[in-house]
């Protein structure tokens, strides 16, 4: 089949699940089209059937935001035309999903008929989507797409109760590709802990949902009693004010800033703890990778993280913003070699169930179904 794939080319997680997705059915024998703003971070042109189409934008005195939406549907449009897509899957409700609405449109007047798959990430739907200025959109979005799936249920059930959705929500969650944290690697214990301490890492976007001053804090206190360290992985908004904290706690001088990384693997490998304490989080893609090396989770227990993170299994969940329940857990970590490890091999066992090779089979699944079901051209 020949899949047209839209989404952010960020570090984000959507963005992340949909260019590996992409890679892997161009692997399969698929031509995978990405057609964004930019080349997503982790696609590599060079990779049989992967193509990427740049959404191009000119600046005009009219317009005092240049319309991303309108030339998004007409790169959509051209794109389809001229490599005769069979399917089009947008991550992302808006301006995704509505974009692809406009452009399928545009296609049925010509006689072509594009099935559209929208994938639900969160971000569209918990912070966005129910902004009144936005809901009408993402509710007519959601119900103009042929088939939509969610990355968790604790998302699915939060668009259910947001918008009147007339239309089932199917569920596939999102997936790592393990063989990429079998690879054998260089270990940067010692560049990161050069006496021996403990390490903690955090890996996000630094937004306000991460709740990047809870981790400071959980790290402060555990500073009072154990030699450990804090890796933050990532750039935002919030990354000032984490360091301005850690600066006012005195512990500025152990917490590594690295900005954005693209092989996460590699700090992952040398972590004793992963922290996620978000306000809210669909799945906890990071959460995920960090499973996928063996890492114990400490996280909060909102929104998909449950699903991922299983308390006593692969790490433990406390309420958003108990600092000291997640101190508690970490000490009783760090003080039980036997409890460590039961959760080191509990997070490695679970995350192969998230393997792309179980994972991504299911979209193909939808992307055949939707196809057959299609009018033909």
């Amino acid at each position: 089949m020949n899949i047209g794939i839209v989404c952010y080319p960020t570090f984000g997680g959507s963005g992340v699940i949909a260019t590996e997705l992409g890679k892997y059915l161009a692997q399969k024998g698929h031509q995978a089209h990405f057609i964004t703003y930019d080349q997503p971070v982790r696609l590599n042109t060079v990779q049989p059937n992967t193509f990427y189409h740049e959404v191009s934008m000119h600046d005009y005195p009219l317009f005092h935001y240049q319309p991303y939406e309108l030339a998004l549907s007409s790169k959509m449009v051209q794109t389809i035309r001229k490599w005769k897509l069979d399917v089009l899957h947008v991550h992302y409700a808006i301006p995704h999903a509505y974009a692809a609405h406009m452009a399928k449109q545009i296609l049925a007047v010509e006689g072509i008929h594009i099935p559209v798959i929208t994938t639900l990430h969160g971000t569209d739907i918990t912070l966005v989507g129910k902004n009144p200025i936005y809901r009408d959109a993402v509710n007519f979005s959601i119900n103009s797409s042929d088939i939509v799936t969610s990355v968790s249920e604790s998302l699915k059930s939060d668009t259910n109760a947001l918008f009147n959705i007339k239309k089932e929500i199917e569920v596939i969650p999102n997936f790592i590709d393990r063989t990429l944290y079998e690879e054998p690697k260089e270990c940067l214990r010692k560049q990161f802990a050069p006496n021996g301490e403990r390490i903690l890492t955090h890996i996000s976007n630094f937004r306000p949902v991460k709740r990047l001053n809870d981790i400071i804090r959980v790290f402060a206190q555990l500073r009072e009693e154990s030699h450990v360290r804090l890796i933050m992985v990532g750039d935002g908004p919030e990354k000032e004010r984490a360091r301005m904290l850690a600066q006012e706690l005195g512990v500025v001088e152990h917490v590594i800033f690295t900005g954005k990384v693209l092989d996460i693997d590699r700090i992952l490998r040398c972590t004793d703890v992963f922290l996620l304490p978000s306000e809210k989080e669909s799945f906890g893609l990071a959460a995920l990778e960090a499973m996928a090396c063996g890492v114990p989770v400490i996280s909060s227990n909102t929104g998909g993280l449950p699903e991922v993170n299983i308390h006593g299994e692969t790490g433990f969940t406390a309420n958003v913003g108990d600092v000291d329940a997640m101190v508690k857990f970490i000490k009783q970590l760090f003080s039980d070699a036997a409890l460590e490890e039961t959760l080191r091999v509990g997070a490695k066992r679970r995350s192969l169930l998230y393997d792309i090779t179980n994972i991504a089979p299911m979209y193909e699944g939808v992307y055949s179904r939707v196809v057959r079901h299609s009018p033909v051209r």
